[in-house]
């Protein structure tokens, strides 16, 4: 069953955006703080292969390649609370699993 694409609304700045994740997929970012370091633009998209995805870390490269919408992931880094900062390892969650993007 093919899902229909939504595009999300247009933010300021998506890039270095820090929200919260609610995945099913990743369930250690659950609730977690997170920052958005980069779209993954149509990864989940049926008429993508592999990783034949765009990476798009700068948020002008992002409005013209049309914005985020549900066929993206977006690569994130944890918030670290103990060490007072964002991890250095990085997780892809689908767009919709983060708050900014909620509808």
């Amino acid at each position: 069953m093919k899902l229909t694409k939504t595009t999300y609304a247009a933010m300021a700045k998506t890039i270095g955006t820090i929200t919260t994740c609610q995945s099913d997929e990743h369930r250690y970012l659950t609730g977690r703080k997170v920052i958005i370091i980069a779209i993954l633009k149509n990864a989940t998209s049926d008429d993508v292969d592999g990783s034949d995805y765009q990476v798009i870390d700068d948020d002008a490269d992002l409005a013209r390649a049309g914005g985020v919408s549900s066929d993206d992931r977006v690569e994130v880094q944890p918030w670290i609370a103990e060490k007072g900062r964002f991890s250095f390892a990085s997780s892809d969650p689908k767009a919709c699993d983060l708050a900014c993007f909620a509808q």
